[in-house]
């Protein structure tokens, strides 16, 4: 087996024809080594996430360094205190990126697995098999603990990676993909299976975006104007999500505590994510005894409560609702509220302003539950339990990539099996066809 032992991958940005051709060079070099981590074994590949993880450890000074540079940059970029801190890296954070690699280790190796098998009746045997899909371009936001997991599932899942994080986090980024490199060449990884864009212009991603014939498939993270952009400029299959305006629906069935609780956790557990209530939708019958009591709970939490005019009668200290509100995604102390007639109400106002994201309903009665799950189109529709938990790490999936809205390649979060395709494999004994 060969291993590449390239340098590290910095693009710069000179004139827009050699920053095209680095980006190119970059792309190609990802591409031989897919090729070569395709056929690794399980074995090789746990031991480069095992070591990494206890570099990343040993390294721990060294990152927290580079860490500090970023840090010092962020209010020249704007950051908020909340992307500050989630810019920061201490012992204890680097310490869970590094049991985020472990726990990739001990996922199963989606990679060889037999999809379905069967023999024809000329005896030709035929096999389904699970394989990577090659080379992934992921734009992601500046939380360098990203820059590990991602390396860590494509690697695991058989794929190349071209990272490219934000400029924000480009010191910690960088000196996490350094340890990672070092690891790789003492085991036999290509070093080209990991690449960090060091360029910060962004011409470089729509260059990347052309690629197709090295890049398999692109996942953007981030704001929706980038995501918007990236799924019009890529020539490449790209899984992502625009937003995540997720509701709760209280149903006429529903236990109150129950459903302040979830609607409590779903939405202030943490609210800057893609994941956390945005809409909450109760049913006319409930709504009395629920509104009240469910407000109580959120207004303590400091949450404004935009409601719609039937709402309005049992939250009087809301806010009035606009259209576009019922639409919104937040990311913070706000959500909107609506009285429905009907279950299938809700599901046709979530179908109507949700985006797909995530759902969840909140009933005693399984033929509610049933009813509601097959009226609502969304990646991950939740019973009794709250938005937060479509995420590859609650779902038992280990590390995810990010999560779909998309129905086509891969829906919900993912992890390493949405990173792979299959092919057929037939065996034959001289067979023709006649």
């Amino acid at each position: 087996m060969s291993t590449a032992t390239t340098t590290d991958t910095t693009v710069q940005s000179q004139s827009s024809d050699d920053l095209a051709a680095q980006c190119a060079d970059v792309a190609r070099r990802a591409k031989a080594a897919s090729r070569v981590l395709g056929t690794l074994d399980t074995t090789l590949k746990d031991q480069w996430l095992i070591e990494s993880a206890d570099a990343l450890v040993n390294a721990t000074d060294k990152i927290v360094a580079a860490n500090q540079l970023d840090l010092e940059h962020a209010p020249k970029y704007g950051l908020t205190d909340a992307q500050v801190d989630r810019l920061k890296l201490d012992r204890d954070r680097i310490d869970g990126i590094a049991t985020g690699l472990r726990e990739i280790a001990a996922l199963k190796d989606p990679i060889g697995e037999v999809l379905d098998g069967f023999t024809r009746p000329g005896g030709m045997q035929i096999e389904k098999r699970r394989v990577p899909l090659g080379v992934v371009f992921f734009i992601y936001e500046s939380r360098p603990n990203v820059t590990a997991d991602a390396a860590g599932i494509c690697v695991k899942s058989g794929n190349a990676v071209i990272l490219r994080g934000g400029k924000e986090a480009m010191h910690s980024s960088r000196a996490i993909v350094d340890v990672m490199h070092e690891v790789a060449k003492s085991v036999g990884i290509p070093n080209d299976a990991v690449q960090l864009v060091g360029t910060t212009d962004r011409a470089a991603v729509g260059h990347f975006l052309k690629l197709s014939d090295s890049i398999d498939v692109t996942i953007p993270r981030g704001g929706e104007n980038l995501i918007r952009r990236v799924a019009a400029e890529a020539t490449m299959p790209v899984i992502k999500h625009y937003d995540g305006n997720c509701h709760v629906y209280v149903d006429e069935s529903a236990d109150i505590e129950m459903a302040v609780n979830i609607i409590e956790n779903a939405k202030c557990q943490r609210m800057g994510v893609c994941n956390a209530c945005e809409s909450l939708l109760v049913h006319e019958s409930i709504a009395k005894d629920a509104l009240p009591a469910i407000a109580e709970r959120l207004t303590g939490r400091g949450v404004e409560m935009r409601v719609d005019e039937r709402a309005a009668a049992f939250i009087p200290d809301g806010v009035p609702a606009t259209e576009s509100d019922f639409g919104a995604e937040f990311l913070g102390p706000q959500i909107s509220v609506a009285v429905v007639d009907s279950l299938e109400k809700a599901a046709e106002h979530i179908n109507h302003y949700g985006s797909g994201h995530t759902d969840a309903i909140v009933t005693s009665q399984i033929a509610a539950a049933d009813r509601f799950t097959a009226l609502v189109d969304s990646s991950a529709v939740m019973v009794n339990a709250s938005t937060r938990f479509n995420d590859g790490g609650m779902f038992g999936l280990g590390a995810e990539i990010g999560i779909s809205t998309d129905k086509f390649h891969a829906r919900g979060p993912c992890g390493l099996r949405e990173l792979t395709s299959y092919k057929y494999i037939v065996r034959g004994n001289g067979h023709i066809r006649g």
